[in-house]
């Protein structure tokens, strides 16, 4: 594998691997402001952090909380069943798509509903139908799937945001999240859908709903979003944008201009950052002990996005598990340590590394058959 850096070193050293992909303090993006109390920046494909600020603050989300309500209703697998709408779920307070008690509705329908038109109603009846009840799907999934991903500062009460003092999020949190989501085709589209038409059902004609996302509308690289607010939490979005070079994901907490920020933050982001290879699928080389040379690979490549200037102070290191000088390893450990890409001396990312055993050479058997049939043949069996 070609490493693209300047400067490799090697330190075999036994350590325990248990590190992120990019660790916690990262870039806050020079030449760059926003108006929010709380704001991130994040590439899609890597996760690193091109801007940031207060970005680990704890605070109320609103209804970008959606998006983890939609995540896992498309997750269920129960997309195309129809549910029916119960008493609670009608008639909840704040924004609406105007379900009817009793009405029999495609779960796909309400996901629909719940993202363009930020209905709260949707979200309740997209947890009892996926939860078997509010609480549940609240409790049991919503906060079990914020912490698989990750999102250690996250806490939610809700499906749909509306204010509580213990639903709370970070801004990083919701970019945590927003990745994890992007990387599921079907969010995606509906994620970027701009109108929807949603079957008739028992109880009402076919609806038809426009995205409040005016990112859509307004800002050609846009690929997708999620709007909130409350008196509480303000103004809160979720947007992604693409130049086709890169993905990129900006959440703002309590901002009055948002769609502003938003687009400056892209903006900015297209004209100083570009993707670099620093690695590719498969074997890595390096100055290495004679027990690792040739069986060193990482899982999965990496390209980070990265100024002109970042570009020339990249270094990297691989940091390896010392292996016994005399007798072997029973199980070699996985992983035997990291490729780690620093900009002077701040590490930026790093890439766990794995040993690939040497194959071992097969004997030869004799071919006993061919022994047997041609010592006939000439007469000597």
């Amino acid at each position: 594998m070609t490493i693209l850096l300047k400067r490799t070193a090697c330190i075999i050293i036994c350590f325990c691997l248990c590190l992120p992909l990019f660790p916690a303090s990262l870039a806050t993006g020079a030449g760059i402001s926003v108006s929010a109390r709380a704001a991130v920046l994040m590439d899609q494909s890597s996760g690193r952090v091109l801007f940031e600020n207060n970005s680990h603050q704890k605070m109320p989300i609103a209804s970008i909380t959606k998006v983890m309500t939609t995540i896992l209703a498309i997750e269920s697998g129960k997309m195309n069943r129809t549910f029916k709408v119960s008493g609670q779920a009608f008639g909840k307070e704040g924004s609406s798509i105007y379900l009817k008690k009793g009405e029999k509705i495609k779960l796909k329908d309400l996901v629909y509903g719940l993202m363009l038109r930020s209905g709260n109603d949707a979200a309740v009846a997209i947890a009892e139908a996926v939860g078997k009840s509010e609480s549940g799907f609240v409790f049991f999934m919503m906060n079990e799937k914020a912490r698989e991903i990750g999102m250690h500062d996250t806490h939610f009460d809700n499906p749909n945001g509306l204010d509580s003092q213990t639903h709370y999020s970070t801004a990083y949190d919701m970019a945590l999240l927003t990745k994890y989501a992007m990387e599921n085709p079907e969010f995606r589209k509906i994620f970027k859908t701009k109108i929807y038409r949603a079957s008739e059902t028992n109880k009402e004609n076919a609806r038809v709903w426009k995205n409040k996302n005016k990112l859509l509308y307004q800002y050609p690289p846009s690929t997708g979003g999620k709007t909130g607010f409350t008196k509480i939490a303000g103004r809160t979005l979720i947007s992604t944008a693409s130049d086709k070079r890169l993905h990129l994901i900006a959440v703002t907490l309590n901002d009055g201009n948002d769609w502003r920020d938003h687009k400056n933050l892209f903006n900015w982001a297209f004209a100083n950052y570009k993707m670099v290879k620093i690695v590719n699928k498969g074997e890595v080389e390096g100055n290495v002990a004679p027990f690792y040379k040739h069986h060193l690979f990482t899982a999965r490549a990496l390209s980070i996005p990265l100024t002109a200037k970042e570009s020339s102070e990249l270094s990297t290191e691989l940091t390896l598990i010392k292996p016994p000088k005399k007798k072997k390893w029973k199980t070699v450990p996985s992983p035997v340590g990291r490729l780690s890409v620093e900009i002077g001396s701040q590490r930026i990312a790093h890439l766990p590394l794995f040993y690939n055993p040497p194959k071992e050479k097969k004997k030869k058997l004799p071919d006993l058959f061919c022994e047997d049939v041609c010592g006939r043949m000439l007469g000597t069996g």
